[in-house]
């Protein structure tokens, strides 16, 4: 029998809370369906699962590595998640199709524009993949965060449960002139998401973005999103 995401999902939730303290009141923000992009910084490998399975039963996908296939477990949790595998270090057009498809069928994905972990919770500087996508679906973003995570190696160290914290913010589309803006533009949007973002962020984990500037918003139209 195939593992898909109801399968293993609860099982997986009712583990994470042997060792995690998890706020997760954000969860009522996502909608129980439609497509949409949720905007998220990434701390480790817990982030994930977290994800998966409390946004579960949400029809939801998110990319990953490539890399991630190479070992059985994780190719089967993340076949089971439906994840869609990218290749880091270029424009992978294969994977982006396959968001596009995922979208088109209604369902949310997941994207953390830093593209890799931070470990210590701060942000790095946003890439703009996560703009090409939105731009030419047209399709909204909610920025989503986790933290807390961070000190889950020197907790267990000490057999000491981690508190983790999940946070929604707002969401929007993106305003641009053009579906293919110039590079700079680009930036300025990724910059744009990335402070929203950071905004949900305590002030010691917005890094990159630790000095939000204010004028970022007129990229952004905010939008109501049905439950």
């Amino acid at each position: 029998m195939m593992l898909s995401a109801r399968h293993i999902n609860p099982p997986i939730k009712a583990i994470l809370r042997a060792f995690l303290r998890v706020d997760d009141t954000a969860v009522a923000a996502v909608p129980a369906r439609g497509p949409l992009i949720i905007a998220t910084n990434h701390i480790n490998w817990l982030d994930a699962p977290v994800g998966f399975s409390f946004l579960h039963p949400r029809p939801l996908t998110a990319f990953a590595k490539v890399e991630t296939w190479d070992t059985f477990l994780m190719r089967t949790l993340f076949n089971a998640w439906g994840a869609i595998p990218i290749t880091r270090g270029e424009v992978d057009f294969t994977a982006f199709k396959l968001a596009e498809a995922a979208l088109a069928d209604g369902k949310m994905i997941a994207i953390a524009p830093e593209g890799t972990r931070s470990h210590d919770g701060r942000l790095n500087q946003g890439y703009p993949g996560i703009v090409i996508l939105a731009l030419r679906t047209g399709v909204p973003i909610l920025p989503f965060v986790f933290y807390g995570n961070e000190s889950f190696k020197d907790n267990m160290r000490r057999y000491r449960r981690t508190n983790m914290v999940l946070r929604a913010g707002t969401p929007f589309t993106l305003r641009s002139d053009t579906n293919n803006p110039d590079r700079s533009t680009r930036q300025e949007l990724t910059d744009a998401i990335m402070y929203e973002i950071a905004a949900l962020l305590p002030e010691s984990y917005r890094g990159r973005y630790s000095q939000i500037e204010q004028d970022y918003k007129r990229y952004l139209q905010y939008i109501d999103l049905p439950a």
